[in-house]
């Protein structure tokens, strides 16, 4: 399984940004799929995911100007941030979890500055 992020860039503070991360390679053994950050300093924290059993968890900093989606059909999961704050910027990181093995993206910046 690979996992590839699209769509960060630097954006002014109350505004959007959709990211998009495409899996490909073993995609049906993937079980779970989602968005990480780490900004400058800090550890690696969960953004927003798709759980094995199909919901979604959201960070409590991100709730309500986040949302999470896929499309299946393009083995793919967006991240639609808005209201965008400087505190969201950090690196962002797409995960696929298969049976016991996690997999990662190179990541994607996203800065949120003025």
């Amino acid at each position: 399984v690979q996992v590839r992020e699209f769509g960060g860039g630097l954006v002014q503070p109350g505004e959007s940004l959709r990211l998009s991360c495409v899996a490909s390679g073993s995609t049906a053994s993937i079980n779970a799929m989602g968005w990480y950050r780490q900004a400058p300093g800090k550890q690696r924290e969960l953004v927003a995911d798709f759980t094995t059993i199909g919901t979604t968890n959201y960070a409590e900093s991100v709730k309500g100007r986040f949302t999470i989606s896929r499309d299946n059909s393009r083995n793919t999961v967006y991240l639609q941030m808005n209201n965008l704050k400087s505190e969201d910027t950090a690196v962002y990181y797409c995960n696929a979890t298969t049976h016991g093995m996690d997999y990662w993206g190179e990541g994607t910046l996203v800065t949120v500055s003025s």
